[in-house]
């Protein structure tokens, strides 16, 4: 199951105590807010985008955030593509509503949003459908060695 391996991928390192399992779905941003009683926005989702047919990149950005495309291209020199639901668990190890940034494959590079900075603490999944992790933002970076990039805007931002 992807949740043991998440936890046992965070025992090391302190943090598989903070590991929730739930008895109902998490496996959107509005599900995961439900099922944690916290605003969508603290869900850390993480966004699967294909880099071309061996390479993957993962994005995880704020709940309420949404991939701006000219950012995404000005960053990394390409249009994003999302991995389609069957590319998913192949290329991440895990099942869609259940990707997360632990324990990756190698060769997927993982980048985290700015938009997660504005919280103190954010609730990433933690490798199924119906799970999460409590993390601060720096937790998350110390954690996965992510890269912080902007490629995201928020609700209230203008072009």
């Amino acid at each position: 199951m992807s949740v043991e391996r998440v936890t046992k991928f965070l025992q090391p390192l302190g943090y598989a105590d903070r590991v929730k399992e739930f008895e109902v779905s998490s496996a959107t941003v509005p599900l995961a807010a439900l099922a944690l009683g916290v605003a969508e926005a603290r869900i850390a989702k993480t966004l699967s985008f294909k880099i071309d047919e061996e390479r993957t990149l993962l994005v995880v950005a704020a709940g309420d955030a949404r991939i701006d495309n000219p950012l995404f291209k000005a960053r990394f020199g390409m249009k994003a593509r999302m991995l389609s639901a069957e590319e998913v668990q192949k290329r991440t190890g895990y099942l869609p509503g259940g990707v997360c940034p632990f324990d990756l494959y190698e060769g997927v590079r993982l980048c985290l949003d700015e938009s997660l900075k504005r919280f103190d603490t954010v609730y990433p999944a933690a490798g199924s459908a119906a799970s999460a992790v409590k993390l601060s933002p720096e937790e998350l970076h110390d954690i996965t060695q992510g890269e912080w990039v902007k490629v995201c805007k928020l609700p209230n931002e203008t072009e």
